[in-house]
């Protein structure tokens, strides 16, 4: 019966007669399963290969899903950081206008220092104003700022309102002027270093100089 299959297999013409593939080139009939022929191999005999292609996809896959996603966190990182540079920067910059103001209506009041005088009257708006800068600009720094720069922040600023109470007139000794700009001025330094340490800046900043600045100390009597 098998012989029958095999024999009723499709043929192809050879010089005007049917001839049929011989079992070389077309297999023999397998006696286990009739329509199955020997040699001819099964789905199940490829499904190794089959299992390394999927494999091979879903690694590909997952390679190239990892890559993308490493990408995607470094542009965020650095979207962050420069956010936070631009914030700290903003803050800083806001300060020192603050400062500048405190320090000028602080000479005019007779306290030492390299500014030109501002008459208090005419500083006091002004102050008021930069103040207000100030506290716009520090929501920011809470919003996107690391806890330790946040709180050398809070430092720095605090001790500026000190000195904003001698230029104010509310206090006067020189020696305590003296003192609470050395302390502005250390706090600064600190604020500088905790930003720059957040912002992956290796090495501290310049220090700033003493204070009075040598070259205002009074020339000794000879």
């Amino acid at each position: 019966m098998y012989g029958a299959v095999a024999r009723s297999l499709p043929g192809r013409e050879r010089d005007g007669q049917a001839t049929y593939p011989t079992d070389a080139e077309y297999g023999t009939v397998s006696d286990d399963c009739p329509i199955c022929l020997v040699g001819e191999p099964l789905l199940w005999d490829q499904l190794p290969a089959l299992a390394g292609v999927v494999v091979g996809a879903a690694g590909s896959y997952l390679a190239t899903s990892l890559t993308e996603r490493s990408r995607w966190r470094r542009a965020k990182a650095e979207r962050w950081d420069q956010k936070r540079l631009d914030t700290y920067a903003s803050y800083a910059n806001a300060l020192k206008h603050q400062i500048n103001i405190a320090q000028r209506m602080s000479a005019a009041r007779g306290f030492h220092h390299a500014v030109d005088p501002l008459p208090p009257e005419e500083g006091l708006a002004q102050l008021v104003e930069a103040e207000a800068r100030r506290a716009a600009e520090w929501e920011s720094v809470l919003l996107v700022g690391d806890a330790e720069t946040i709180g050398a922040a809070r430092t720095w600023h605090e001790a500026v309102w000190n000195v904003e109470l001698y230029a104010r007139g509310r206090k006067e000794d020189q020696a305590g002027w003296e003192k609470s700009v050395a302390r502005m001025s250390e706090a600064r330094d600190a604020f500088y270093a905790l930003a720059r340490r957040d912002l992956g800046i290796t090495g501290p900043p310049p220090p700033s100089g003493s204070w009075p600045r040598p070259w205002q100390h009074e020339d000794a009597p000879g």
